[in-house]
């Protein structure tokens, strides 16, 4: 559902969230009721949100690299429809629907200034935080858990779903050996082809550059091949 917000509007499902609140993106009250832990995520902070019953994690679009310095969290307005966060929240409602492992959207919001806009999302938190990186750093990873990446992979790819920017962060791996998906701004889903060895040289370079400085045996090219084997096999 879609309610008007001052300068936007706020996209929410109403199962998750009872009634269009724009409160539910306040950092500043989530604090002030101690519902709020943030931690450091990608750019900017990721916030996790405690309220009852409710495990949500609000995350406020900013860019990366060298344009960041001069747009920081703004973007071009073209359309609500468009925005970074109503996208992003239609997208995970889709690969939900699908049965996919990656986290349901709770609500998404955009702020418009003149030609720019601001946006936020709520997701509902999944059952871990451990991301691949973590857990590499940790020890060598299990022949077992490369292949559960590489499955989690093909299972997107079988959708035809794009993730502008799969790395050793934005996967998380649960105790029961379970992968989960983060981030799908930018994302889409489209016909099957090339992007998606794309996909994969982008995954792997990112494993190369947190494996680095690590001891040996902890990422070789014997846990890549297990990975990719099973991912290409879609």
């Amino acid at each position: 559902m879609i309610a008007p917000v001052a300068g936007g509007a706020m996209l929410y499902d109403a199962s998750r969230c009872d009634q269009p609140d724009e409160r539910v993106f306040d950092r500043d009250a989530w604090r002030a009721r101690g519902g709020l832990e943030e931690t450091a995520g990608g750019r900017g902070t990721v916030a996790f949100l405690r309220d009852g019953e409710h495990r949500w994690v609000l995350r406020h679009y900013r860019r990366g690299g060298l344009v960041a310095r001069l747009l920081d969290d703004t973007y071009l307005y073209t359309g609500a429809a468009r925005t970074r966060s109503f996208r992003e929240f239609r997208l995970l409602r889709q690969l939900r629907e699908w049965q996919l492992p990656v986290p349901r959207p709770v609500a998404a919001r955009y702020r418009r200034s003149g030609p720019l806009y601001r946006a936020d999302l709520v997701t509902e938190e999944l059952p871990t935080r451990r991301t691949l990186a973590q857990s590499l750093a940790a020890a060598p990873l299990a022949a077992s858990t490369w292949r559960a990446v590489g499955a989690c992979i093909a299972s997107l790819h079988a959708r035809g779903v794009h993730h502008a920017d799969l790395n050793a962060h934005n996967l998380l791996i649960g105790t029961d050996g379970t992968v989960y998906v983060l981030d799908f701004d930018r994302g889409r889903v489209r016909a099957r082809g090339d992007w998606e060895r794309a996909v994969l040289e982008r995954l792997h370079r990112s494993l190369a550059k947190v494996s680095a400085g690590l001891p040996a045996g902890h990422f070789g090219e014997r846990d890549w091949t297990e990975l990719r084997a099973v991912a290409e096999a879609a």
